[in-house]
């Protein structure tokens, strides 16, 4: 049973308030996009629905990840005032449209052609007994490693291509004095990590066959003591003040010089172009040593809630500013991640932007696109809390690698 603190239950009762403040024209959307390079690239959303004199009644809620916001509606839906639009994950949507409770989106979606642009992993969250009740905003991918290039430079590190040679720049910026990984301490964050990790060292179809297939002999694996030794290896070299660290104030650390490396989704990159970086002259992104030809992913996308049995004019905007072909470059060269639509230019976009995308064509038609563990794209939301909760007590020193892999295999086989 979820328990709110009194934390959670202020947050609640000052957003139960705000509602009042909506006007009828307003977008009401709930979202956790709060960090600054998170809210530059939202501010294109409600630039462009001002545009179309639609107002935005802003509801954020931070926390990278999506818990805090969902504990958030949960609480909106009992009291039977759900947002016009919620930001939400995988698993997540699917939950909701099993409830009945979201609207249908496919009047918009069949005017302006959708299911044409939008690839099939997406769709398969984004669509629930044939109806859009979601539009997809964006394809992050969580296998990136982002660094600082000059504190590379200056210890002598080339990019690492693999597990061995990440080993190796880990253990001269440590010896040089230099943090080596950047890492806030949060369940999603460790998950995250083990995310790559566990791709890397169980390969492609280890992580189908444990994630996605929930096999508990893979599960029970070598590989993935394997993993969880790897991520015992990150635990020795971030700095001791990790804990409960925002991922973004991570960031900050790589790009401050004060870090080496850190693992990361491609919002990360947003941050280093809120403060004015540029790709390959002060940081370097590349996928986690091991991965290169895999892509995990997961896709923001905005559920619209039912209100009423029609899909209201406001609705109708966002959604279809949402999949606009123009936003979703605007957004997405902002954001850091790429479009949700195939028929995008990359023309805008930068030298990791550009990358995301060339990647994630190739594995989408390579077979190496994986939804991500971390974030509920792989396995519906017990499943994905269950290996949480191994995975950070494992992190945070509780077990050994040899325990983790069977408290892994029973919390997975439990949470079925």
């Amino acid at each position: 049973m979820r328990v709110f603190t009194k934390t959670k239950g202020a947050i609640v009762g000052a957003l139960l308030a705000s509602t009042s403040m909506a006007q009828a024209a307003d977008v009401e959307v709930l979202h956790w996009w709060t960090s600054g390079g998170e809210a530059a690239a939202l501010n294109v959303l409600k630039q462009d629905l001002e545009g179309q004199s639609v107002g935005w009644q802003d509801m954020p809620v931070a926390g990278g990840g999506g818990e805090q916001a969902m504990t958030v509606l949960r609480a909106r839906v009992t009291a039977g005032n759900p947002p016009t639009a919620v930001q939400a994950l995988g698993f997540d949507i699917l939950d909701w449209a099993d409830q009945g409770a979201l609207a249908n989106l496919n009047d918009v979606a069949a005017k302006e052609g959708w299911d044409a642009v939008v690839p099939d992993a997406l769709k398969a969250f984004a669509k629930a007994d044939g109806k859009w009740v979601s539009a997809p905003v964006n394809v992050h991918s969580t296998n990136w490693v982002w660094a600082n290039k000059a504190v590379l430079d200056a210890n002598g590190i080339a990019q690492p291509t693999s597990w061995d040679e990440f080993v190796s720049a880990v253990e001269a910026l440590k010896a040089a004095g230099v943090t080596p990984i950047a890492h806030g301490g949060q369940a999603w964050q460790d998950a995250t990590v083990f995310d790559a990790v566990a791709m890397g060292a169980l390969g492609p179809d280890g992580y189908k066959a444990a994630f996605i297939d929930l096999d508990s002999a893979t599960l029970g694996s070598d590989a993935m003591k394997t993993a969880f030794d790897r991520m015992a290896f990150i635990r020795d070299n971030v700095d001791d003040n990790f804990s409960g660290r925002d991922w973004n104030l991570a960031t900050a650390m790589v790009i401050n010089g004060e870090a080496g490396f850190q693992m990361m989704g491609d919002w990360a990159k947003g941050e280093f172009l809120n403060a004015g970086k540029v790709p390959g002259e002060d940081f370097l992104c590349f996928r986690f040593p091991g991965t290169a030809e895999q892509v995990t992913f997961n896709a923001d996308q905005f559920m619209m809630f039912d209100q009423g049995g029609e899909v209201s004019s406001e609705q109708a905007a966002l959604a279809s500013a949402i999949l606009s072909p123009s936003f979703q470059s605007a957004f997405n060269v902002v954001k850091g991640s790429v479009p949700a639509r195939t028929d995008v230019s990359d023309a805008d976009f930068d030298a990791c932007g550009k990358q995301g995308m060339k990647d994630l064509a190739a594995a989408a038609s390579s077979g190496n696109l994986f939804g991500s563990m971390a974030h509920g794209h792989a396995a519906p939301a017990s499943v994905k809390n269950a290996v949480y909760d191994v995975v950070t007590a494992h992190f945070n020193g509780e077990y050994d690698s040899e325990t983790a892999v069977q408290e892994l295999v029973d919390a997975v086989e439990i949470a079925q």
